[in-house]
């Protein structure tokens, strides 16, 4: 493999790489990456081609950290195929060591722009969609970089499948607020909450990521919301 310089792809916002890695960690990076990165090679993404055994469905987060709840999700879902997209070297890192210390084979991640990879999938072909704590970008001139925006959510919509689940958690209340706004304004989702506890408590098969533990250690409260992707019509 070449230098670690050569797989951090092209410019996104926000960071490429944190604390240098360990001996470790760096091997396994090295070691790892090839086999279970995402490289698109056209405009389209063959899905069939990712999984040595073909998942009944495909399960994708945007940005997930250093894995934890991907890594979580893929351990209680072994026929899942599980695509992660993280511009983050060092969340890369940790995913990779989750995956080799577990030994979790279900999982494929997207070292860049997750914008790319999404434009590169197939229309319909993900049954459940996660973005979880993403940056809030708090400044009000850095909010087009948020990443549930209408054009994602647009994309967003393309690809998943009707009756298919996109949750999306946060501990920032502006950007709760930008969250609902910005999905009550897209026809094709509806927010699937009854109660407040729908939306103020994670459910069950909601594994925590570190972002979310963080906010509780600092006192802050988090959203879980579900929206559900409308059936399409034929």
């Amino acid at each position: 493999m070449k230098d670690l310089e050569s797989i951090k792809g092209s410019r996104v916002y926000g960071r490429r790489q944190g604390k240098p890695l360990k001996k470790t960690s760096r091997e396994r990076l090295e070691k790892y990456f090839p086999k279970y990165s995402i490289t698109l090679e056209g405009d389209k993404l063959n899905l069939s081609n990712l999984f040595d055994h073909a998942p009944v469905e495909y399960w994708l987060e945007i940005g997930f950290g250093k894995g934890e709840h991907l890594i979580e999700q893929a351990k209680a879902n072994p026929d899942v195929g599980f695509i992660g997209c993280e511009p983050f070297l060092n969340g890369v890192s940790g995913l990779i060591d989750h995956i080799d210390r577990e030994g979790v084979t279900n999982i494929r991640f997207f070292m860049d722009d997750a914008r790319l990879l999404m434009d590169a999938l197939p229309d319909h072909s993900i049954s459940r969609a996660f973005i979880l704590f993403p940056d809030p970008w708090r400044k009000k001139r850095h909010y087009k970089r948020r990443v549930v925006s209408p054009g994602n959510l647009n994309v967003l919509s393309r690809i998943l499948k009707g009756n298919s689940q996109l949750r999306i958690g946060t501990d920032h209340h502006d950007y709760c607020r930008w969250i609902l706004a910005r999905l009550m304004e897209n026809e094709d989702f509806i927010w699937q909450v009854d109660t407040p506890d729908d939306w103020h408590t994670r459910p069950d098969d909601w594994p925590a990521t570190r972002y979310e533990l963080k906010a509780l250690e600092a006192g802050r409260l988090s959203a879980y919301m579900t929206f559900l992707r409308k059936q399409q019509l034929n």
